[in-house]
């Protein structure tokens, strides 16, 4: 049986283990080990702040976005009530009733077809609210006759404000937004 060419050269040109050096195992010792499993710990403590302010910082760009859409949604209403679009008493304000009125709609006083006047899909949630409550509970709400240094609820929705007592990374509070 013959030996191809390529293995005797490839075999030849192997380095040869001397004789009274002990081989030299693969893997890593104890303290390489160590330093590697200290060098994760730190980062991972670095890690963990920076996972925090990325939280935070999504729900606060959540809350104004959620604020956004429902003041639009406020806005629309009364414009569409000052053009007669949404019958209302004549001691009425204009603004809606409620939050869920916003999602329920009301009928279009100038469509023939009794369309209903929807101002929004669902009612945004407040992001630093207690996840149990309904939607509708997370906000707190400011009647148009309450004054803009003591805000409280009435008979309408005028503007709404997050419940949180807590600060953004700002350091404004929530509930001012």
């Amino acid at each position: 049986m013959s030996v191809p060419q390529s293995l005797v050269q490839a075999l030849a040109a192997r380095p040869r283990r001397r004789p009274g050096v002990p081989r030299r195992r693969a893997g890593f010792t104890l303290i390489e080990l160590t330093v590697c499993l200290a060098l994760l710990g730190v980062l991972a403590l670095l890690a963990l702040p920076m996972h925090e302010l990325t939280r935070q910082r999504g729900q606060e760009l959540e809350l104004r976005r959620a604020l956004r859409e429902i003041r639009g949604a406020l806005d629309a209403w009364k414009a569409a009530s000052d053009a007669g679009r949404i019958t209302r008493a004549a001691d009425a304000s204009g603004w809606p009733p409620s939050l869920q009125a916003l999602v329920d709609g009301v009928p279009d006083a100038r469509s023939a077809q009794s369309q209903r006047l929807v101002f929004l899909r669902r009612l945004p949630r407040d992001p630093f609210a207690d996840p149990a409550l309904p939607a509708a509970r997370t906000w707190l709400l400011r009647s148009s006759d309450s004054p803009h240094d003591a805000p409280r609820p009435g008979r309408d929705v005028f503007d709404v404000r997050s419940s949180s007592e807590g600060r953004a990374l700002d350091g404004s509070a929530l509930a001012s937004w």
